[in-house]
């Protein structure tokens, strides 16, 4: 206990006192509740639903919903709500982090907030790390809710789903079921519905990358009926830290291919290979960097036949060697990334599981694919992109559960302002975890861990063994292939599965070698799946299951989460990490001391040492990464925060221009809403034109000629309308008669501007209304600047830290620069909307949205391509197609947007 808790006492058992009284409550309202019929239980559900939706308080109700959920859970699921699970689910509707051990009951936990929020009608997302856990909750706690009259929905990879118990899929009824605890999961139940259906459901179960591309897809639609979520109401996230921390770092990116790849890559593939390593580079493990020397940069010229790379090839030729050097001597196959049917895909270096169309960013991916000999994807721009911090720091309440969250509560309350409770067990735990074996090489220490499985897989005990690597999973899988022991084998490789191998580790003697996923959200029972009861009895008298672990993770979080996997409901268990100085963490993070005193004593390599020291020793050096890796996520976030204000303002904007349309469409606004805004930016053009141009005291000076040659470029002035003082009766006879003057030239001009509008309505097809012409140039404007503002965010964010040389914080520069440059945006988008406005003759002629354009050029997401890490297609708005005026458009003419500029610089970037 530290010094602080001695004077004060511990605030989490604080947090608890406060906590047992409710759940007193809710336990005296149990035998009223289990008198009830099934029909009254669920009147007694609807009459919670008619109070939330009147604005009655949740949190008077809690106690009565908690009661109902948890009455409900017995009747169908046979299951009853410990003290403990109505305590995590009072600290997650009250939108904080519970933390609670492995085996503990989180799905059931989350029913009863779950439930409480969604009587609202608002929507409550229940974020899962994979597809197979949202799909297994949605249909195994859906009995819950569809018993009380609320609706479940379920997203998918490009499908949505609602929980119907009267369905039954084809695919299912001829499918063998897979057993995971006590329940069946598959298909069953799960209808085909709209995603705009599921997302409409009170509940919606799915994937935090599923949430977080349909709301950037959201923002790229070209109507607001294409649009599928709601208000981003409440959210409980299942595996809290893995979604907010492991992945906080990884952008959702949604992009277009771009130009055509170069050659460039392969080239330097080829170059990397023959520099050296502290002649020609350096590198730095700790920071994940590769540094070119002066002899190494003058190699390359060598190879190359250049005199000066940085002159004759600029920094792009620089950064692609760079990028070719990182991807040879730091990204390793089957550790970093796999190599699939001629495609790389990333490894999750916290899941070990594959990442499906994610990507390396800033050409990295592809160094890595030249250096695989697979085929070199083009590289791509980004459409629209936000991180995990910032997405989840949408909802109006988030709250989280996890078996690992209070080594970092530090940063779940500085970024997300959550609070983490540590929730107590419901039996008291039984599992021993040991202290570390510390070896001098990796070779012993793995014959030790052979040995060791030897032993107890003997003795009738199951082993899971835990690897940080794919490589190292293999590695041990053969080692015990050649001593003759049975095990199962589980990585990226073979996920899919995963819940199957996971679910069976704990029969007797079961041998399992899974990567770091260790299948999160499955429980591993005793005796097998279904437990036999002689089996589960001959487990436990073997010591329960033995969780070893092959190497130290560079986060305690992930050691703690496989040592979670033993011990489950105060079963018996052990847990013991097997290290040894070769290991990376030890190699570069450990320090000298450790190193010197394994020297010193000359010990065999498969001779342990197991002492306090070397586990506190281990432990310093995972605080240190953890520390740094903090730092790093939140240095990112403040620069993130900066373009996240952007985006805010920006679809804001946008998601405004999409509803007036709808609601002009459907006769709930005046007709001419949209219009009235457009000429509100007309005449802002105008006036600033003219003062400009005016800006002398005395008429005389006025540029008047000017005045019309800017007006033309805006509309259309014929000759006999030109602006002449004495046209339109100016006379500035006093200082105060000036901006009377100004007025009388603005209104001339915005009479003009009228008159064209009206001219080009008549030009219009009968069945196009000129409403739907100006919302498709809005949106086109606001879409085609927005993504160039992403891309010259992404340029200084790049070239910012240079500042740094000058004296200059670069975090206090980027914010300047980037609020100039935002300013320079709105302004260029009220430009080209009226630019452009007056150059559209017919409906045909207005181009589409570079979003619906990047919507039609890319297929299925399975080959969809990306820059930094997560990238998807947009969904397809429509199954148009460019107009054929479009295609004739050659990259050097000027676009027929009328932006001025060329179409290849435009439209067809």
């Amino acid at each position: 206990m530290s010094f602080i808790e001695n004077i004060f006492g511990d605030p989490n058992k604080r947090v608890l006192k406060k906590l047992e009284p409710i759940v007193e409550e809710i336990n005296e309202l149990e035998p009223e509740i289990e008198k009830l019929s099934d029909e009254d239980l669920k009147k007694q559900s609807l009459e919670l639903q008619k109070k939330a939706k009147a604005g009655d308080s949740l949190d008077e109700m809690l106690t009565k919903a908690f009661a109902i959920v948890r009455e409900t859970a017995k009747r169908v699921l046979g299951q009853r709500h410990y003290d403990v699970q109505l305590m995590g689910g009072i600290v997650l509707h009250r939108g904080q982090i519970a933390e609670m051990k492995t085996g503990e009951g989180k799905t059931l936990t989350a029913t009863s907030p779950i439930y409480l929020n969604a009587l609202t009608g608002k929507g409550v997302h229940v974020v899962t790390v994979n597809d197979y856990l949202a799909k297994r909750d949605a249909v195994w706690m859906g009995q819950i809710y569809h018993f009380l009259g609320l609706t479940v929905g379920c997203i998918q990879h490009e499908s949505g789903f609602i929980y119907d118990p009267d369905f039954k899929s084809e695919e299912a009824a001829d499918e063998e079921r897979d057993e995971v605890g006590s329940f069946k999961v598959n298909v069953d139940y799960l209808r085909p519905v709209s995603r705009q259906e599921a997302y409409g459901a009170d509940i919606t179960y799915g994937t935090n990358n599923e949430f977080g591309f349909d709301f950037l897809r959201d923002n790229m639609a070209p109507r607001i009926e294409d649009t599928v979520q709601r208000e981003l109401n409440y959210a409980i996230v299942d595996e809290v830290d893995s979604i907010l921390i492991d992945e906080a770092r990884t952008p959702l990116i949604i992009s277009a291919p771009a130009q055509e790849s170069t050659d460039l890559y392969q080239t330097f593939a080829q170059v990397v290979t023959k520099l050296h390593e502290d002649t020609d580079y350096n590198i730095d493990e700790k920071m994940r960097a590769a540094t070119l020397t002066e002899d190494g940069i003058k190699k390359i010229e060598k190879i190359l036949n250049v005199d000066n790379i940085y002159a004759e090839g600029g920094m792009r030729m620089v950064h692609h060697i760079e990028q070719a050097l990182r991807a040879n001597t730091l990204y390793k196959k089957d550790r970093d990334y796999v190599v699939k049917e001629g495609e790389v895909i990333i490894v999750d270096e916290f899941t070990g599981r594959l990442m499906q169309g994610r990507r390396f960013s800033e050409g990295l991916h592809q160094a890595i694919e030249a250096k695989e000999g697979v085929q070199v994807q083009r590289e791509s721009t980004t459409m629209a992109t936000v991180t995990f911090q910032n997405f989840f720091r949408l909802y109006e309440k988030l709250a989280g559960m996890t078996g690992t969250a209070i080594t970092e509560a530090e940063e779940f309350a500085k970024i997300y302002n959550l609070e983490v409770t540590e929730i107590p067990t419901n039996k008291p735990q039984a599992r021993e975890d040991k202290s570390d074996r510390i070896y001098r090489s990796e070779v012993g220490k793995y014959k030790a861990v052979v040995n060791e499985i030897r032993e107890r897989h003997k003795n009738g005990q199951p082993v899971l063994v835990g690897t940080i690597s794919i490589e190292k999973n293999e590695l041990l899988g053969a080692m015990l292939g050649k001593e003759g022991i049975d095990h199962n084998l589980l990585n990226a490789k073979n996920h899919e599965k995963e819940a199957e191998i996971i679910a069976q580790a704990g029969r007797p003697g079961g041998v399992t070698i899974a990567t770091n996923m260790a299948g999160r959200g499955v429980d591993i029972v005793l005796g097998g799946n279904p437990p036999n009861p002689d089996d589960t009895e001959k487990v436990k008298n073997s010591g329960g299951l033995l969780v070893i672990g092959t190497e130290r993770h560079e986060s305690r979080r992930i050691d703690n989460q496989l040592r979670g996997r033993s011990g489950r409901q105060g079963d018996p268990g052990e847990t013991q990490f097997y290290a040894s100085m070769e290991d990376d963490l030890m190699r570069i993070f450990a320090g000298d001391r450790m190193k010197n005193l394994m020297t010193s004593l000359k010990l065999p390599e498969d001779m342990p040492i197991e002492h306090g020291m070397v586990s506190k020793s281990i432990e310093s050096a995972q605080t240190k990464v953890e520390g740094h890796n903090f730092d790093i996520r939140k240095h990112l976030l403040e620069y993130d925060d900066v373009l996240n204000k952007h985006r805010e303002v920006v679809y804001k904007k946008r998601r405004e221009i999409l509803q007036l349309d709808y609601d002009i469409r459907n006769g709930k606004a005046e007709p001419d809403a949209l219009e009235k805004i457009l000429f509100d930016y007309i005449e802002s053009e105008i006036e600033q034109m003219v003062l400009f141009h005016t800006n002398s005291e005395d008429t005389k000076d006025w540029n008047i000629e000017e005045i019309y040659e800017v007006s033309q470029t805006i509309f259309p002035v014929p000759n006999d309308l030109r602006i002449k003082l004495s046209d339109i009766g100016v006379e500035a006879k006093s200082k105060a008669d000036i901006p009377k003057a100004r007025e009388k030239i603005i209104k001339h001009l915005m009479d003009l501007a009228h008159e064209q509008y009206n001219k080009i309505q008549e030009t219009l097809p009968e069945d196009t209304k000129m409403n739907t012409v100006v919302k498709a140039v809005m949106v086109r404007s606001i879409d085609s600047l927005w993504v160039e503002h992403l891309d010259s965010i992404d340029h200084l964010r790049t070239g910012i830290g240079l500042r740094g040389y000058g004296q200059r914080d670069p975090l206090i520069e980027y914010k300047r620069e980037a609020y100039r440059m935002f300013n320079e945006l709105l302004t260029l988008i009220q430009k080209q909307i009226v630019y452009s406005i007056f150059k559209v003759s017919t409906a045909a002629s207005l181009p589409k949205s570079v979003m619906e354009r990047a919507g039609m050029r890319m297929s299925a997401p399975a080959k969809t391509m990306g820059t930094t890490t997560t990238t998807t297609a947009p969904r397809k708005p429509g199954s148009s197609s460019p107009s054929k005026s479009q295609e004739k458009v050659g990259r050097n003419d000027p676009c027929p947007c009328g932006s001025g500029k060329k179409y290849k610089k435009c439209c067809g970037a």
